[in-house]
């Protein structure tokens, strides 16, 4: 499939455009408030949206993934970035912070149990939120997965990415003085959290555009910089939280605490050429979760709207939908 029909294919694979019929700001409490959204069918089958970054933001694509006809889909802003306020705050923002926001959006909405949907950093939320509530989840279905370990923060921010990137990487790292360049999480925390706005802003760019760039198969080279606002808080939120280790106990977590959702049915769709998230974590975890389902989809990256990471998923929830 050439690029153009790649980029038309898309659209097809997904449900029509629908709009929500319920929106709200929910006070979640540490001077929280998240964006929530309801689409599709009022009495359908319940399904939550974790959006990726931490800080992304969902998106009105994000509700195409499913039939309206059949499932109740809910998608929300996490605390800090889209819609929720205060906008690009990391005070009282950490992954259980998180957890908790979704249990109260799930109580909130009288919702009994529901089908978690995640990508990247949506993916390790659903992990997190699963191995805490498992009682809450039906079904998982994960993209792209990211399990928090230092491994994967090395290959990201530590030059294994930018060997295939040596020039994308080289724009993200020279921003950085060499003295700094052997901790470059730590040296864009400097400039993303100083006092200058200004700053921050060029540091946010920066730091998104280095992972935009790496996100679909089909890009070469640098895209075009993400809006201020956006990669603020996109930036901001993720440096934060890959600072902290995502607040998990110890490196490696995720996998080592697997058999709690054990019981838990699920499906894992990952891109081959995944070099954001490389396989390797989607694989290990299917190793240990013998309830999932993994499709390895051929020529592409990470992006959620890869062709074929669209139709994959498309097809996963058209299965549970029947």
């Amino acid at each position: 499939m050439n690029r153009m029909a790649a980029q038309q294919g898309v659209a097809g694979f997904l449900y029509p455009r629908t709009d929500p019929f319920d929106q709200r700001m929910l006070s979640v409490g540490d001077g929280h408030t998240v964006y929530v959204e309801q689409c599709g069918n009022p009495e359908g089958k319940p399904v939550v949206v974790f959006h990726g970054g931490p800080g992304g933001g969902c998106s009105p694509s994000m509700r195409r993934y499913f039939d309206p006809a059949v499932f109740r889909i809910v998608l929300f802003d996490q605390r800090g970035c889209g819609r929720s306020r205060p906008h690009a705050s990391v005070t009282n923002n950490t992954s259980w912070h998180l957890v908790r926001d979704i249990e109260l959006i799930r109580e909130t909405l009288g919702i009994d149990r529901w089908m978690v949907f995640g990508g990247s950093w949506g993916a390790t939320l659903a992990l997190i939120y699963a191995q805490t509530h498992p009682e809450a989840v039906r079904h998982l279905i994960l993209r792209g997965v990211f399990l928090m370990t230092q491994a994967e923060l090395q290959w990201f921010y530590a030059g294994g990415a930018g060997k295939f990137w040596p020039d994308m990487w080289a724009r993200f790292t020279k921003l950085i003085p060499e003295d700094e360049q052997d901790d470059l999480i730590a040296a864009y925390h400097k400039r993303l959290f100083c006092d200058d706005l200004m700053t921050q802003t060029r540091y946010a760019r920066a730091w998104a555009a280095w992972e935009n760039t790496l996100a679909s198969i089909d890009n070469d080279g640098a895209g075009g910089d993400s809006p201020a606002d956006y990669a603020r808080a996109f930036a901001r939120l993720e440096n934060h939280y890959f600072t902290h280790a995502g607040w998990l106990d110890y490196d490696g977590q995720l996998l080592d605490q697997a058999h709690k959702i054990a019981d838990i049915p699920g499906h894992i769709v990952q891109g081959r050429y995944d070099m954001i998230c490389p396989p390797g974590s989607a694989y290990a975890l299917h190793e240990r979760w013998p309830a999932s389902d993994l499709q390895l989809i051929p020529r592409a990256g990470h992006a959620l709207s890869e062709p074929g990471i669209s139709a994959a998923l498309v097809k996963v929830m058209d299965r549970l939908r029947d």
